[in-house]
């Protein structure tokens, strides 16, 4: 056993130090900008287009985190929830996303879903780690649950993109990791682009715990590659939470950005009191 897993090591890193001196000999194109990569790296995507990734920062919803419209700096923004959270009231505690889905971050998490470019999946764990780090409710969490693909789909692709980013975020987190937690029991419609209404329907009653899965009193990480409406997560939090979890925090690469404004009211207008 042992000999046999020095041998696994020594290959991976052989493999490593290879692709770093090709890197240097054959530079290779960043697969985003296209420009040449002058660094020994494995992860094919310049420094320049890793740090354009657009963050999700100042005011925004306590909930799903939905950034406020840019007019919204006339109100004291309090611990507020969107129009959006307040009708649907989530199943999850909350999410938080690194960045908007636009831009070189839409190029990125595409490479990663159908690439498996696992050293971009570190690179995002990194970043997720941060990201916990500096906030007070995620750091409460106590294990990291991916959202999981329909055992067809999984078999077609031949992984779980969520996995290339959760499994490290969990290790650097020294969090277990639970992959096998939760299935999808009903596959995502053939449809590519679906409606508002279409992605709740999809989605409604399509994940299951696993056979003998535990989660009592857990406060589960929940990881996703993107939210757009957040039934996804929904769905899944809602069956954590059934089978016990104690809250359901959250977490993806990024999220669709649309117009939100705060339930506020008049006494958190700027000057009154």
């Amino acid at each position: 056993m042992f000999p046999l897993l020095a041998k696994t090591r020594l290959a991976r890193w052989t493999s490593f130090l290879a692709g770093g001196v090709a890197s240097i000999i054959f530079p290779s194109a960043c697969r985003i900008c296209g420009q040449d990569l002058l660094t020994a790296s494995r992860l094919p995507i310049c420094a320049n287009c890793l740090s354009s990734f657009a963050r999700i920062t100042g005011p925004h919803c306590e909930c799903c985190g939905q950034p406020w419209d840019d007019d919204s700096d006339q109100y004291e923004l309090v611990p507020l929830q969107c129009q959006n959270c307040s009708a649907h009231n989530f199943h999850f505690a909350q999410v938080r996303s690194l960045g908007p889905y636009e831009g070189a971050l839409v190029r990125a998490i595409l490479l990663l879903k159908y690439e498996r470019l696992e050293p971009l999946g570190h690179w995002f764990a990194k970043s997720l780690a941060e990201c916990v780090q500096s906030d007070v409710e995620l750091r409460k969490s106590t294990v990291v649950v991916p959202v999981p693909l329909h055992p067809l789909r999984k078999k077609e692709r031949g992984f779980n993109q969520v996995d290339l980013f959760a499994k490290p975020l969990a290790r650097l987190l020294k969090l277990p990791y639970r992959p096998i937690l939760l299935m999808r029991t009903r596959p995502r419609p053939e449809k590519h682009l679906l409606t508002h209404d279409e992605r709740w329907d999809a989605v409604r009653g399509a994940f299951a715990m696993q056979s003998g899965g535990r989660v009592d009193n857990l406060s589960i990480l929940l990881l996703d590659d993107v939210m757009t409406t957040g039934a996804t997560l929904d769905a899944c939090a809602s069956a954590l939470r059934d089978a016990g979890a104690s809250s359901v925090l959250g977490l993806t690469l990024a999220r669709a950005v649309r117009p939100a404004n705060p339930l506020f009211s008049e006494p958190y207008r700027k000057g009154a009191r």
